[in-house]
Formats: structure tokens, C-alpha cells, sequence
């Protein structure tokens, strides 16, 4: 299935309030001509929801965790005490500095981070990962769908992260292993601002989509009554 039949099969099963999802990967030239985000670069994602490419870079991203988590620049010295002591996210800076070690982000290769809207690309070419901004019933959905052909125990994980971490970081790293996990993200307080107070978001590598793009139509987003009966309520 390509691009433009992804989004034709997405809003039929989801129906036509569904937000379709953004695709992220890295370019070596911006797609789009982004100013500088103050803070958590997810307030400045939602030119991307709306339509209008993001391009984000070491320049772009203003929060330092932000930097590190996309793979921009090496963890700041500062991080483990500032999300231990100061956040009160892990309950030492070891925690925190033996978490970002396990992450395995690699340093980017490319200097920006494009978000698109996927019905503002040409095709799934050149991207690493897709977001889904998912409701409860959205995710009901999204998460059937990726337990639908395999019974891995971690077919869908939760994660501890923060939103960067467990959108970019995680994906990333997943998509360069050909792996197969998708990711629930965005419980990081410090996101959630930035973020619908009723969104998630869930987060597939392209390693594991394109495969997922094969079972669509065969799972039960069609033909389902029990499905038919949640998509009519989030058209509400």
C-alpha cells in the first residue's frame, strides 16, 4: 500500500475526524524554513499537524533534552540532576544518566528532523517513523491493529521518557534495528501542555509500518461491527 492509499484506507477506518498522523525522518536540506522553539519543540509541532512541514535542528530546538533526545548533541551535563532533582522524574541523576545510556540514541547523521503531514508528502520514502495523536478510542484502534498479525508481548510498549524521547528517540532506534515495537508516548508532564488533554501519542518505526500497511484492510478497522460502533462515536 502506498502513501495516498494509506490515507484513503486511514480515513475510512478512522473516519474523517480522525487528525492523520505525522511522518518524521532526517534530510540533509529543511524542508521548510522553521524559527527557533523556546521550550519543548512539541508546541511548535502543530504547524505540522495543521499542514505546514516542521524542520527541526540543533539550531531549531531550544531545550536541551530536546537536542539530546533527537540526537542533535550529546546529553548536557546538567540533565540527570535536573530531571532527577529538579523534575523529580527518576529518583536519582544515576537513574537518569543510566536511562539516556540505555536509550542508545545515536547522533543524527543529518542535520534536521523533518515532521510532515502525511498528506503533505509524496510518499513514505526517506522517513523513519509515523505519529499517531490518538484518543482513547483512536488508540483502541491503532493498538489492535499492531497486535493483529503477531503476539510479541511487546508488539506495543509504554515507556518512561520524555515526549522527545519516546516519539523520536525510541522510534528512531527501533526503525534502525528493523524491530518490530510500537510505542505509547507522551505522559512526560513537562509535554502534556503542548498536547490535547485527551491525545497520546503512538508511534510506529517504518520497519514495523510497512507491514502493518499489509494488514490494514484485513483487520478489524473493516468490516467490524464492534469497530463500526467506537469509529461512529469518535465522529461524535
Amino acid at each position: 500500500m502506498d502513501l495516498n492509499g494509506f490515507i484513503e484506507s486511514y480515513r475510512e477506518a478512522f473516519g474523517g475526524n480522525a487528525q492523520l498522523p505525522l511522518l518524521f525522518g532526517y534530510s540533509d536540506e529543511a524542508l521548510a524554513d522553521t524559527a527557533k522553539i523556546g521550550g519543548c519543540f512539541f508546541k511548535g509541532l502543530q504547524a505540522a499537524r495543521e499542514g505546514t512541514p516542521v524542520s527541526l535542528s540543533a539550531e531549531v530546538i531550544g531545550c536541551g533534552g530536546g537536542k539530546l533526545y533527537t540526537g542533535f548533541s550529546d546529553m548536557p551535563e546538567r540533565v540527570p540532576k535536573f530531571v532527577s532533582l529538579t523534575e523529580k522524574y527518576k529518583r536519582s541523576p544515576e537513574m537518569v544518566a543510566d536511562y539516556v545510556k540505555g536509550l542508545k540514541m545515536p547522533r543524527a547523521s543529518k542535520p534536521y528532523l523533518n515532521f510532515v503531514r502525511a498528506d503533505q508528502a509524496e510518499s513514505f520514502d526517506g522517513f523513519e517513523g509515523v505519529m499517531f495523536y490518538a484518543t482513547p478510542d483512536m488508540l483502541s484502534g491503532l493498538c489492535g491493529w499492531a497486535f493483529y498479525d503477531t503476539n510479541e508481548p511487546d508488539a506495543v510498549v509504554a515507556r518512561f521518557g520524555s515526549g522527545c524521547s519516546t516519539v523520536v528517540s525510541m522510534t528512531i532506534v527501533e526503525n534502525a534495528r528493523h524491530g518490530h515495537r510500537c510505542f505509547l508516548g507522551l505522559f512526560d508532564p513537562s509535554v502534556r501542555p503542548w498536547v490535547g488533554k485527551d491525545e497520546l501519542s503512538f508511534t510506529v518505526p517504518m520497519s514495523r509500518f510497512r507491514a502493518m500497511l499489509n494488514t490494514m484492510r484485513d483487520c478489524f478497522l473493516f468490516g467490524s461491527h464492534a469497530w463500526e460502533r467506537v469509529k461512529n462515536r469518535m465522529q461524535e
